[in-house]
């Protein structure tokens, strides 16, 4: 599948998606959300991924909700939200590393 906000690479079992609207500094819009869920999801049935970097084009990671466009972002599938149980599942996997850069 090709995206049109996001770009999907993976080399030496590492997938870099980028978020892709340098002009807009990369706000979030529904498309991009709808693409990030698909990338994620298409990454986990993937054996040649086993790292996932998210970064952004240009001078910013993401500005946050594009305010230009229709809908919500952050409303887009209410079942999507995590609850405990998922946050309490991320903590308890060893292999769940997560970090921040320049923090």
């Amino acid at each position: 599948m090709s995206y049109h906000t996001l770009r999907y690479e993976v080399a030496d079992h590492i997938l870099t998606l980028t978020l892709n609207r340098p002009d807009h500094l990369n706000a979030f819009t529904i498309e991009m959300a709808a693409e990030l869920i698909h990338a994620f999801e298409r990454a986990s049935e993937d054996d040649a991924v086993r790292v996932v970097v998210v970064t952004g084009e240009g001078r910013a990671f993401c500005a946050g909700m594009d305010l230009s466009t229709e809908g919500n972002v952050f409303g887009l599938d209410e079942s999507l939200q995590p609850d405990m149980d998922d946050m309490q599942q991320r903590l308890d996997d060893p292999v769940m590393l997560t970090g921040v850069r320049d923090t």
